[in-house]
């Protein structure tokens, strides 16, 4: 187990995050991996120093404090780059990682599908790639006059023809599982389900709200993204309409563009579902800042229009805040439900807020199924909530509220449908 020390530095105006909240979450995204913490430190400046980041001061006063804990390793919780990198490396004789780094190692340990592993893999050569520069500047000098190549440059442009070719065969790799992706999608899509996808910054209890809605034992960990790869499960409403609940990966605020563009396969499963169903961890003390991270992405993916509710999760850790305090919250979280996956409540009236959301989704038909389509009866049943029917002669009228989906697919196989 690697002994970390992690450094926190706070840049005035370029983050809302407090350093002391920030720090606490670099603290949770370590335990994540199987490093141990051996110490935390904080520090503030007005702009990042070009060479170290931190200043040549702090960074000699980290040097000491990493020599006297026998430290293996430390953890940025800022993006360095490449030069800060190599920079503090030389300068503390240690391994440095960024925050970015960190986030993907991660995405590395939890990645269980193929899809997954390829995701963190180009996730990773991505990163990787522009940080390729000065591996073996000395050996470069080995060829002697002006403007000649030594050894050195030859393998560091080997080193990123490798990469490069491997980022083409990953892209192609997911391309192709993204169309694979997409036909189950399509499939599903052509089911006449709706999809409700449940979403929320990393650890706000997205697999737990799932497991209990969907009667899943899918892995529950306290832990930041314990899950990776979406996971899809069909759950009854009280109204008896079927819907599709997907659990997803976690959200976490200045999300890497690397996860974005790798992960957009994944991603995809949330833009293409019919309701957003907002998790938010309501005991966190920046869970507004969290609402934010997780609206700022919504944006980057373009749904962030697409219906949503939003819960407050973990509304038993309230005891001390008092009901007009909750009625606060829930106010300034544009009418949020109050929830607690751990002890249920609310569960119901979040059943009750997911039908009739679910509800205006609905088209109210009147529909004369001719007697060779008889299957079809049991489809709007099943689908939708019936509120006549008449046996006639030439056929079985009904008149029903239904999904879209299912209005599409009684189209032109019916004498006559109305909306």
């Amino acid at each position: 187990m690697e002994k970390a020390l992690l450094v926190t530095c706070g840049i005035e105006k370029e983050d809302s995050w407090e350093v002391e909240d920030a720090s606490s979450e670099l603290r949770a995204l370590t335990l994540s991996t199987t490093a141990q913490v051996l110490e935390e430190v904080l520090c503030r400046r007005h702009e990042p120093a070009p060479s170290t980041f931190i200043g040549k001061g702090k960074a000699e006063e980290i040097g000491e404090l990493c020599r006297g804990r026998d430290a293996d390793l430390v953890i940025f919780g800022n993006d360095l780059t490449a030069t800060q990198q190599r920079n503090l490396e030389e300068l503390w004789s240690i391994k440095v990682i960024d925050r970015t780094q960190l986030i993907l190692d991660i995405f590395a340990q939890r990645a269980r599908s193929t899809e997954g592993k390829y995701q963190v893999e180009l996730a990773q050569l991505l990163y990787l790639l522009p940080r390729l520069s000065g591996k073996g500047i000395m050996l470069s000098r080995l060829g002697g006059g002006i403007g000649t190549r030594g050894p050195g440059e030859q393998k560091l442009e080997m080193d990123r023809r490798r990469i490069r070719k491997r980022i083409t065969k990953l892209e192609g790799e997911l391309e192709a599982l993204r169309r694979r992706r997409s036909t189950v999608r399509k499939k599903r899509l052509d089911l006449p389900l709706s999809t409700v996808a449940i979403i929320g910054y990393t650890n706000a209890g997205k697999s737990s709200l799932f497991n209990r809605l969907t009667d899943s034992q899918e892995t529950v960990e306290d832990r930041l993204f314990s899950t990776l790869d979406p996971v899809a499960r069909k759950c009854v409403l009280p109204n008896n309409q079927r819907v599709i609940f997907l659990d997803t990966v976690g959200f976490l605020h200045n999300l890497p563009h690397h996860l974005i563009e790798s992960f957009q396969a994944t991603l995809e499963e949330v833009t293409e579902a019919d309701l957003l169903l907002h998790l938010l961890d309501v005991s966190h003390p920046r869970v507004r800042e969290q609402n934010d991270a997780v609206c700022q992405v919504l944006k980057d993916l373009k749904i962030e229009r697409k219906p949503v509710i939003s819960c407050l999760n973990k509304v038993d850790l309230l005891s001390s805040v008092s009901e007009r305090g909750k009625a606060r919250l829930q106010k300034e979280f544009q009418s949020a439900m109050l929830l607690s996956v751990k002890t249920g409540e609310g569960i119901d009236k979040l059943l009750d807020q997911l039908t009739g959301t679910l509800q205006n989704l609905l088209t109210r038909i009147g529909v004369l199924l001719p007697h060779n389509k008889m299957g079809y009866i049991e489809l709007i049943y099943s689908q939708g909530v019936v509120t006549k029917r008449e046996d006639r002669q030439e056929g079985v009228y009904l008149e029903a509220e239904l999904p879209t989906k299912v209005v599409a697919m009684l189209r032109g196989v019916t004498y006559s449908l109305r909306t």
